[in-house]
């Protein structure tokens, strides 16, 4: 039986992926679990670097291709460096997004094609995909509309896309269900947060609790 599990929280902007996992995180703290909880892009220093480059909003003549394989090598090295090494130690580790972000938003979205971008992440972490991915599912419209109304002031390069983008990134979500159904558990985001965190603790409490 499995022990320990590489977990990942996956949503569009605003699904309030990162309110709940660090929710659980207390709660695995409290249960004393062992647990790592991390983000992407970014989790370790040269990571956030080039999260930093990637979302700055100054940088609009950033191609697809270039974002595309700078979200790979920061996901490169924040899995050698801090994934794997939390996993073969025998803990849990739950990440605010992963591979699947990469194949919505630069293979589906941006169009570069999800399979192309599912190779050079393949290439990126050794074909390693997560045990279980939580998606949290709310449409576009409402989540971007708790963007602009929590955060006007820390706008990123991806939260200025217009609605189209954001409706193609969706639907390349879809897209990464339809091929990994067996991993994917869908919690329905356009809840309160206390509902929400209660949804994702009971798929997440019978695994690893």
């Amino acid at each position: 039986m499995q022990r320990n599990f590489f977990i990942t929280f996956e949503g569009g902007e605003g699904a309030g992926k990162t309110s709940v996992l660090k929710a659980i995180g207390e709660r695995l703290k409290e249960g004393h679990i062992d647990a790592l909880l991390t983000r992407e892009p970014g989790g370790i220093e040269i990571a956030e670097k080039i999260r930093a480059v990637i979302l700055d909003p100054v940088h609009t003549e950033m191609h697809e291709r270039t974002e595309a394989l700078l979200y790979a090598a920061a996901r490169a090295q924040h899995f050698y460096e801090k994934v794997l090494p939390a996993l073969e130690e025998g803990r849990h580790v739950l990440c605010d997004r992963f591979i699947d972000s990469s194949l919505a938003y630069q293979g589906y979205a941006r169009e570069i094609g999800v399979d192309d971008v599912l190779a050079i992440n393949e290439f990126a972490i050794g074909k390693r995909l997560p045990d279980v991915t939580i998606f949290f599912n709310i449409t576009p419209e409402k989540g971007l509309a708790r963007i602009h109304a929590t955060r006007s002031d820390e706008m990123n390069r991806l939260d200025v896309e217009g609605l189209a983008f954001h409706q193609k990134v969706y639907e390349g979500y879809e897209e990464a269900m339809r091929r990994y159904p067996e991993r994917f558990k869908v919690i329905n985001a356009d809840q309160p947060l206390e509902q929400v965190i209660e949804d994702v603790w009971g798929i997440l409490n019978p695994i690893i609790g």
